[in-house]
């Protein structure tokens, strides 16, 4: 009964009636999101071209660079406590969680579908990952911008909202330059640009190479301080390859997440720095400011990415159907399944309604567009980009949806 006369009181405020306020709620963002980047693509178009491919490559060098981490530094860094980084402790979890349940589930559809060869853990990482930190910021940006929505103030929702979703991202860009770089290895022909017709002729010099075998054993067996030498070859080439996968999970926004959270916890370097009155608050500002930029750049640049998506892929019709349903359609009640256990076993902090929603948009979201890019790294970035087109067509529709279910549920 105080269920029902919170959740009729929450729709009087909202002025309306519960399906249609909660409709609107959802769906204005989702419209907002879709505008931006549809401007983007039509400044990316053949016709208008304003948004070239390389013009494009400095957008999102700048909002990856520089954009997104004053926003991340500026929001993460005025909310965070030691007291709060403890009580949050279960976001970065649900983000491990929503990653395996979502690689559980593309193995799965995988298995079933049965991929284009070598195309199989790539349709595993498609469904598996989603975007957790750029879409969900612009979202909850657009939520928290109309009066109407359920979270109350505007500045307390936004910087709440991002601070959530920027405590997720250090552990998201981990899991993107270690579990999804080894998974987008290519095959073992060294390259995605396979002919299926050819492969029974790939397998066929098989036969000939024990013949080659023992001939460089022979030459390499009588000198142990040749081993030695490879032993000590292989040890640098280990190092250099763990240094180097330390540089990639060390990016800007992860950076700043780190000083936004070394800064935020300790008193007397909040005060210097993230209060209006401390003297360093100006540095503070000068991120907002720059950090307020990021929504639309980022929206244009990923309005403009999608202009080359489509293309030439050899996923095919069903495979890429499969990542659509998959992704948009069976992650997301797994992941309400996990919030909800979570919470009713008291991992969540009592009364936070804006914890719960970004938490169940973790589960929601479309492919990461960062797994996009590094799938280009690997070598097959164009079926890659043809994925994230697709899929964030239909998550107009998806995200509305889910959207609306987890407000009625919240509230």
């Amino acid at each position: 009964m105080e269920r029902f006369l919170a959740t009729v009181g929450i729709d009087n405020q909202a002025g309306g009636e519960s399906v249609l306020g909660s409709i609107k709620i959802a769906v204005l963002p989702i419209a907002k999101v879709f505008t931006m980047c549809f401007l983007g693509f039509l400044m990316a178009s053949k016709y208008v071209n304003i948004l070239p491919a390389s013009g494009r490559k400095l957008l999102n060098g700048l909002v990856f660079s520089l954009l997104l981490p004053c926003l991340i530094f500026s929001q993460l860094g005025q909310a965070i406590t030691l007291e709060k980084m403890i009580q949050w402790w279960f976001i970065p979890a649900n983000v491990i969680l929503a990653t395996i349940t979502g690689s559980i589930i593309g193995f799965m559809v995988a298995s079933i579908v049965r991929p284009p060869y070598p195309f199989f853990k790539f349709t595993v990482i498609q469904i598996g990952i989603g975007n957790i930190g750029n879409v969900p910021l612009v979202l909850i940006a657009a939520l928290c911008r109309d009066k109407s929505n359920p979270f109350g103030d505007f500045n307390k929702c936004s910087t709440d909202g991002t601070a959530y979703i920027s405590f997720g991202q250090w552990v998201g860009a981990i899991i993107l330059y270690t579990y999804v770089f080894q998974m987008l290895a290519p095959p073992p022909e060294g390259t995605f640009d396979i002919d299926v017709a050819s492969l029974p002729v790939k397998n066929q010099p098989k036969d000939g190479t024990p013949e080659q075998v023992p001939l460089l054993t022979e030459d390499a067996a009588p000198t142990d301080s040749d081993a030695s030498k490879k032993g000590k070859i292989k040890e640098i080439l280990i190092y250099l390859y763990e240094k180097l996968k330390l540089k990639q999970i060390l990016q800007p926004p992860i950076i700043a997440s780190i000083l936004a959270m070394v800064l935020g916890t300790i008193p007397f370097l909040k005060r210097l720095i993230f209060t209006a009155d401390a003297p360093l608050y100006f540095f503070t500002d000068s991120c907002i400011i720059l950090g307020e930029a990021m929504i639309p750049c980022i929206l244009l640049a990923l309005g403009g990415n999608l202009v080359d998506g489509p293309g030439s892929s050899k996923l095919g019709i069903r495979t890429t159907a499969a990542i659509i349903f998959g992704r948009l359609v069976l992650v997301p009640p797994t992941g309400l399944g996990i919030v909800m256990l979570a919470d009713k076993l008291g991992f969540l902090p009592p009364d936070d309604k804006m914890f719960r929603f970004v938490l169940l948009l973790q589960h929601s979201m479309p492919t990461s567009v960062l797994s996009g890019a590094v799938a280009s790294l690997r070598g097959c970035g164009r079926e890659a980009a043809a994925i994230l087109f697709w899929v964030h067509i239909f998550a107009i529709l998806s995200m509305a949806g889910w959207i609306v279910l987890y407000l009625n549920i919240l509230f």
